[in-house]
C-alpha cells in the first residue's frame, strides 16, 4: 500500500489497523561510471514496494535526498546538511504522528544517512515519547551480505558497488549504463572533503567492481532482501 497512491479515506482506514509505516531513505549521488545518481534511493524504495506486496503495509514517499556531501566533486550530486536532513525527519514524523503513526521503520540506502538518523531519533523521542523509530541498512543484513560475498567476494567493495547496481539494474532495465572501468584498486575508507574524496577515488569507486553486476544479480538481492527487511518489519512491529 502506497502512500502516494492512497487516499485519505484510505490512510485512515489503514490506521484503524496498523500504526506502522516503511519510510524509504536514499541519497542522490554519483555511483561511479556505470552507477545511477539515484542508487541509494532506487534500492530502498524498491525493496520497500517489494514489501508492501507481500505485507499489509503502508510504505511513504520516498526520502531521496540525504547527506552526501563528500561527492559532491562529482556532478549530479545533490545533498543536504546534517542539520536539515535532521529537520526534514522530524517534520516527516511530525507529520506522520499527527495522525495516529507510530512506529516509523526506515529502509535506508545510504551510509552517510545512519548517524544524523540516530542523532534525529534521540530528538524525536523526547518530542514524541509514543514513537519508535528502527533504520533497516539493506546492504548489511546477513542475508543480503552472504549473497553479495558469494557473487563478488572482496571485489564488491564500499561505494558503487555490484550488488547496489545489480539492484538498480532490476530495478530499471533500461537504464543500464556501460563504460570502461579503470583497475580495481583497493579502498583505504577515508573520507574527508570532497576535492579529497575524488582524489583518493578519481572515478567514484570505493574498490568495488560493478562491472559483475547482471540484472539476474539484482532480483536475487531483491528477493533477499524483500524476505530479511520484512521480517525484520515484522518484529519491530511486535517489540514493546
Amino acid at each position: 500500500m502506497l502512500l502516494y497512491l492512497s487516499t485519505w479515506l484510505e490512510v485512515e482506514a489503514y490506521l484503524q489497523r496498523s500504526r506502522g509505516i516503511i519510510i524509504p531513505i536514499g541519497s542522490t549521488e554519483q555511483h561511479g561510471p556505470t552507477g545511477l545518481i539515484g542508487t541509494d534511493f532506487i534500492c530502498a524504495e524498491t525493496i520497500a514496494k517489494g514489501i508492501s506486496q507481500t505485507r499489509d503495509v503502508m510504505v511513504s514517499s520516498t526520502l531521496t535526498i540525504g547527506m552526501a556531501e563528500h561527492h559532491t566533486a562529482f556532478p549530479g550530486t545533490i545533498s543536504l546538511r546534517p542539520s536539515t536532513l535532521m529537520l526534514v525527519l522530524r517534520d516527516y514524523i511530525h507529520s506522520l504522528a499527527r495522525y495516529g503513526f507510530e512506529r516509523f521503520f526506515f529502509i535506508n540506502g545510504h551510509g552517510g544517512n545512519i548517524n544524523i538518523m540516530r542523532s534525529a531519533f534521540c530528538e524525536i523521542y523526547s518530542e514524541l515519547p509514543q514513537v519508535r523509530c528502527q533504520i533497516a541498512n539493506w546492504w548489511v543484513g546477513q542475508e543480503v551480505s552472504k549473497l553479495a560475498r558469494e557473487l563478488y567476494g572482496d571485489r564488491e567493495g564500499f561505494h558503487a558497488t555490484p550488488s547496489e547496481v545489480a539492484l538498480t539494474m532490476y530495478a530499471y532495465p533500461e537504464a543500464i549504463k556501460q563504460a570502461e572501468l579503470a583497475p580495481l584498486s583497493s579502498s583505504t575508507m577515508k573520507i574527508y572533503s570532497p576535492q579529497d574524496f575524488r582524489a583518493r577515488y578519481p572515478d567514484g569507486r570505493m574498490g568495488s567492481d560493478p562491472s559483475l553486476a547482471t540484472v539476474e544479480h539484482g532480483k536475487k538481492f531483491f528477493e533477499v532482501a524483500v524476505t530479511e527487511i520484512g521480517e525484520q518489519y515484522q518484529r519491530f512491529m511486535t517489540e514493546s
